[in-house]
């Protein structure tokens, strides 16, 4: 029975994907000016696709939290989210904390997010990272393994309708 409900869940999820909005993966972004993300993710959450976090997103990257609606966000198991305060360049060249930008920052990301980041000291110079159960609790999971995730074509047909009437038929018998 497991079998059969993991198989529908399979074929369903797939079906779905190609009637539904499109997706993005994210994998090994390491982040950038806050601006160019904050542009980026606001075109993103227009266009309605699913989000599928799959690697590092880091620093700037991590405003898709709070740029996306919680229901379009899914993790892999490969997912990692790191965070730090915000910086600008000081006048001798090294980086100086922006206190006004990572309050910014703080202020997008969800609840859960939040009261993660204030439990290990607030956003600083240095990295916390948001992997594992600890984010899977937070964010569903993708049920998609992270190869499956990456854009390839497909070598086997999707499912037709009665393919997928059989399955649901099987189910709930």
């Amino acid at each position: 029975m497991k079998f059969l409900t993991g198989l529908l869940a399979a074929v369903l999820l797939i079906a779905g994907m190609g009637a539904s909005h499109a997706v993005v993966r994210i994998a090994d972004d390491r982040g950038g000016r806050i601006g160019t993300y904050v542009d980026k993710y606001q075109d993103l959450r227009q266009s309605g696709e699913t989000v599928i976090i799959d690697g590092l997103c880091a620093s700037a990257c991590t405003i898709v939290l709070g740029a996306i609606p919680h229901d379009r966000i899914c993790v892999t198991s490969s997912a990692t989210l790191g965070f730090h305060a915000a910086w600008d360049f000081g006048s001798n060249g090294r980086a100086v904390t922006n206190p006004e930008a990572t309050q910014m920052l703080y202020a997008m990301y969800p609840s859960q997010v939040k009261r993660w980041i204030s439990q290990r000291g607030g956003l600083t110079p240095h990295m916390l990272f948001l992997k594992g159960k600890q984010l899977q609790a937070m964010y569903k999971p993708c049920y998609l393994d992270a190869q499956a995730s990456t854009i390839k074509p497909s070598r086997r047909p999707l499912p037709q309708g009665d393919q997928l009437e059989s399955a649901r038929g099987q189910l709930l018998h």
